[in-house]
C-alpha cells in the first residue's frame, strides 16, 4: 500500500463521515424513520441498497473462491438474482398494503403470532450465528491479505481489522439508521462496481484475454462426467452441482431469500411508493447481473493465472493452505495485492471496505428490527416511538457484540462452517419460501397450515444440519435409512423434496382445519384487492417497467445459453 493508496481510502473515509453526519442531522422521532428510512426512499436508493446489502465475504471470498476451484457451478446463485423481480412485481403490493415493518409481521397478518415468532427466531438466530459472523471472519481475512499485515503492536492483524470493521460498522448504523444504510450504499455501490471491474479488466490482460482464460479452465475436469469447470450445467450424478438439482436448488434459495428474507426486502418496505419500490427491484435486478462477471470470472482468472504460472515452472500465484493444497479463497484479495498498482489498490480496498460495512450495516439494522417491532413492542405496545428507536440501537449494540463473541469460533472451524453455509440456506429456504408462496397464492391456506409449515421446514432443517455434523466428523458410522436421507442425499435435492414435503402439509393441514376469514385476507392474497388497492397497483407501473423487465429476463436466458 502506497502513500496514493492511502489518500484514497482517506478521501473514501472523509465522504462516508459526511453521508453519516447529514443522516444523523435528519429528524428520525419514530420508529418507521429510524428502521425504514421514514419510507421515503427513491428507487436509486433501494436498487443500490439492495445490491450492497447483498455483495459481502460469500462474494469477496466465497464467490471468488468458488470460481478458483469449481469454476462456474455457482454461477446459478447469482443470475438467480433474476428474481428480485418478482419481489417488485409480485410481492411489493401485498407487503405495501400491509404496511408492515418485517416478514414476520406479514406472517402475523395473513396467518398468527406463532408463526411470527418462528420466523423471527430462525431470522435472528441465522443472523448472528451465519451472517454477521462469516462477514467479520471474512472480512479479517481479507484485509490481512490486501495489506500483508501479520501483526500490528503485537496483536493479529486479523483481530484489528475484523473488530475494527465491526466497531465502523456498527457506529454508523446506531446513529443512522436505516437511512445511513440507504444513502452510504450509494456511495458506496459504484466504488465497489468501478473496483471490481478494475480488477476484472487487469486479470484478463494479466492472463492474455478471455479466450484464454476460458481456455486454460476449459481443460480442467472436474469430475468423472467429462465436466470442465467452465461447464454451469454439470452431470444429473455431478456429487456437489447436478443440473436439475442446481436449477431446483437455486430456485428455492434465491426465492426464499430475494422475496421474503428481512435482510433484503426491508429495502424495499422503506420505499416511498409501490411505484420507487418495485423499480427499485428492477434497478437492484440489473446490478444483480454483474456479480458473475464481477466475483466469480476474477476467481477462475485467478485460477488461469496460477495455472500458467506454475505450467513453466514460476512462483505459484495462489498461496497454499497448511495441507499443500490451493487456498482458493484467496483468490480476489491476491488479485488486488498483486495486480494492482498504486491509487488503485486503494480504490478497490475502498470498494472491498464499501461491500463488507454495508452487508453488516444492514444485517445490523434488520436484526434491530426484527428484535424491536417482533418481540419487544409485542409484549410492550405502549412503547413510545423514540423509545422503540432507542431500543433499536441497543439490540444492534448487542447483535454486534454477539457476533464478535463469536469470531474465536468461526476462525477455528470457518472452513467448515464456510463449506456448510450454502447447505444451511438450503434448509432454512424451503418451510419459510412455502409459507410465503402459499400464504399470497391460495386463499384456503390456514393460519395452522401456514405454522406447520414453517414448523416442518425448521424440524428437517436442523435434522438435516445436525446430520451433517455428526457424519461428517464420524466417517466410520455405519449405513442406515436415516443417513441415507439425511446425509447421502444430494443437498440440491434434499432442498427440493423438502420444499414439496412443506407444501404438502401446508396443504393437508390447511384442508383439515378452518379457512381464513375474507377479512382476515383482504389485500394479502391473490384475489382479495380492492378496487381502489388494484387501481393504485396499476397506476404504480408503464411499459417502461415492462421493458426493463423483459431486458433483465432475455440476459438472464442468453447467460444460461453461453455457458451451457
Amino acid at each position: 500500500m502506497g502513500l496514493l493508496d492511502w489518500i484514497v481510502i482517506t478521501i473514501f473515509a472523509l465522504t462516508l463521515i459526511g453521508i453519516i453526519v447529514w443522516v444523523m442531522r435528519q429528524k428520525q422521532e419514530s420508529s418507521a424513520d429510524y428502521f425504514l428510512g421514514g419510507r421515503d426512499a427513491t428507487w436509486i436508493a433501494i436498487g443500490a441498497s439492495i445490491f450492497a446489502s447483498n455483495i459481502g465475504s460469500e462474494h469477496l471470498i466465497g464467490l471468488a473462491g468458488a470460481g478458483a476451484s469449481s469454476g462456474m457451478a455457482m454461477a446459478h446463485w447469482e443470475i438467480q438474482g433474476w428474481m428480485i423481480l418478482i419481489l417488485g412485481w409480485v410481492f411489493v403490493p401485498f407487503y405495501s398494503r400491509s404496511m408492515v415493518y418485517t416478514m414476520p409481521e406479514f406472517l402475523e397478518r395473513r396467518y398468527n403470532t406463532q408463526s411470527r415468532t418462528i420466523l423471527s427466531v430462525i431470522s435472528l438466530v441465522s443472523y448472528v450465528l451465519t451472517k454477521v459472523a462469516v462477514t467479520v471472519y471474512a472480512g479479517g481475512l481479507v484485509f490481512q491479505q490486501v495489506f500483508g499485515i501479520q501483526e500490528l503492536w503485537g496483536i493479529d492483524f486479523f483481530w484489528i481489522a475484523a473488530i475494527g470493521l465491526v466497531l465502523l460498522t456498527a457506529v454508523y448504523t446506531v446513529l443512522g439508521g436505516m437511512r445511513s444504510v440507504l444513502y452510504t450504499s450509494v456511495l458506496q455501490t459504484p466504488i465497489l462496481l468501478l473496483g471490481s471491474l478494475i480488477i476484472l479488466v487487469l486479470g484478463l490482460k494479466e492472463v492474455g484475454g478471455w479466450d484464454e482464460m476460458m481456455r486454460i479452465a476449459g481443460a480442467v475436469p472436474i469430475n468423472d462426467y467429462g465436466d470442465k469447470m467452465t461447464d454451469l450445467m454439470r452431470n444429473i450424478n455431478d456429487p456437489q452441482f447436478p443440473w436439475l438439482g442446481a436449477l431446483i436448488g437455486s430456485a428455492i434459495i434465491g426465492f426464499w431469500y430475494w422475496c421474503t428474507d428481512q435482510y433484503i426486502v426491508q429495502r424495499v418496505l422503506s420505499g416511498k411508493s409501490e411505484r420507487e419500490a418495485r423499480r427499485g427491484t428492477i434497478f437492484g435486478a440489473y446490478l444483480k447481473l454483474l456479480p458473475v462477471f464481477l466475483f466469480l470470472i476474477p476467481g477462475m482468472i485467478a485460477f488461469a493465472i496460477h495455472q500458467k504460472s506454475i505450467g513453466v515452472g514460476g512462483e505459484a500465484f495462489l498461496p497454499s493452505l497448511a495441507n499443500g493444497a490451493v487456498n482458493a479463497d484467496a483468490a480476489f484479495p491476491t488479485l488486488v495485492a498483486k495486480l494492482l498498482p498504486a491509487g488503485m489498490k486503494g480504490l478497490v480496498v475502498c470498494g472491498i471496505l464499501a461491500a463488507l460495512m454495508s452487508s453488516l450495516a444492514s444485517l445490523f439494522n434488520s436484526s434491530a428490527s426484527l428484535f424491536t417491532i417482533d418481540f419487544y413492542k409485542r409484549f410492550k405496545p405502549q412503547t413510545s416511538e423514540k423509545k422503540l428507536v432507542v431500543i433499536g440501537q441497543i439490540a444492534t449494540v448487542v447483535v454486534v457484540l454477539l457476533g464478535i463473541l463469536w469470531i474465536p469460533i468461526m476462525r477455528s472451524i470457518g472452513n467448515v462452517l464456510y463449506a456448510y453455509l450454502q447447505d444451511v440456506q438450503s434448509v432454512l429456504a424451503p418451510g419459510i419460501a412455502a409459507a410465503f408462496l402459499l400464504g399470497i397464492t391460495w386463499k384456503r391456506t390456514s393460519a395452522k397450515g401456514g405454522m406447520w409449515g414453517l414448523i416442518t421446514g425448521l424440524v428437517i432443517g436442523l435434522t438435516r444440519l445436525s446430520a451433517n455434523i455428526f457424519y461428517s466428523n464420524n466417517l466410520n458410522a455405519g449405513e442406515s435409512l436415516f443417513k441415507y436421507i439425511f446425509y447421502d442425499v444430494n443437498w440440491l435435492f434434499f432442498c427440493g423434496w423438502m420444499f414439496l414435503l412443506c407444501i404438502v402439509v401446508i396443504v393437508v393441514v390447511s384442508l383439515f382445519t378452518e379457512a381464513p376469514s375474507a377479512q382476515k385476507i383482504q389485500g394479502l392474497v391473490f384475489g382479495t384487492a380492492t378496487p381502489d388497492q388494484k387501481a393504485a397497483s396499476r397506476a404504480s407501473w408503464n411499459h417502461w417497467d415492462i421493458i426493463h423487465t423483459v431486458i433483465i429476463l432475455s440476459i438472464t436466458v442468453a447467460f444460461y445459453i453461453y455457458f451451457w
